[in-house]
């Protein structure tokens, strides 16, 4: 089953510095979490990260799983090139009800990372093949992302922004989810949203939404 975590305000421990790691800090700077990495040495990319306040780093070597229990993160993702490390710390993870992610052994991680295609942070395209292997996984995506570009476009991605800010206007408004349902379809069918949109004219579409939304009834 592929879900979508939801890691808004939660506290993620990334354990290893290298290129691993930065791999997956990459994929957690749009989640809005708290990202601490733990690592005796980290690359510059990391360290950047760290200057910048993006993340947290405490550099020290991992030994024991004590760093668990100290931080009591909701997800840990371990990187380190010692798989007897990283089986320690996803065993000691499941014992404390904590979502596991080893880069070496995505059969006892709890989840498995999909190649993703990103579209500006609203469209995300997801290959997977459920840990069984990562490297058809990126090779598909390769294959795949010339394609999707050609199908997704700009007005989309405005359509989608749009259907952001009035979703959320309209559960103040529209009592019912029904309702909503029926306004929300409106303002992606309605010709002069679309034409602005084509136009390039955003925040004037985003305002005809919510003229709309005033007048439902």
């Amino acid at each position: 089953m592929i879900v979508d975590l939801s890691l808004q305000d939660k506290k993620v421990i990334v354990v290893g510095g290298g290129k691993e790691a930065q791999k997956r800090i990459n994929s957690l700077l749009t989640q809005e979490c708290e990202i601490l990495v733990i690592s005796d040495s980290v690359n510059s990319q990391i360290n950047k990260l760290a200057k910048t306040k993006k993340i947290r780093l405490k550099k020290q070597k991992i030994q024991d799983i004590k760093f668990l229990l100290q931080f009591k993160p909701n997800l840990i993702i371990t990187t380190t090139d010692d798989k007897k490390l990283n089986q320690k710390i996803i065993n000691a993870a499941k014992r404390n009800n904590i979502i596991a992610y080893s880069s070496d052994n995505p059969e006892e991680s709890d989840f498995s990372n999909p190649a993703i295609i990103n579209f500006e942070n609203m469209i995300q395209i997801a290959i997977f093949t459920g840990g069984r292997s990562p490297a058809m996984s990126k090779k598909i995506k390769t294959k795949s992302e010339a394609i999707f570009k050609k199908i997704i476009t700009k007005e989309d991605i405005a359509n989608i922004k749009i259907q952001k800010i009035a979703r959320k206007l309209a559960k103040e408004i529209i009592p019912t989810q029904d309702q909503r349902r029926k306004y929300l379809r409106s303002i992606m069918t309605d010709n002069g949203i679309d034409q602005l949109i084509k136009d390039g004219q955003v925040k004037k579409a985003e305002k005809r939404a919510i003229t709309i939304l005033r007048n439902w009834k």
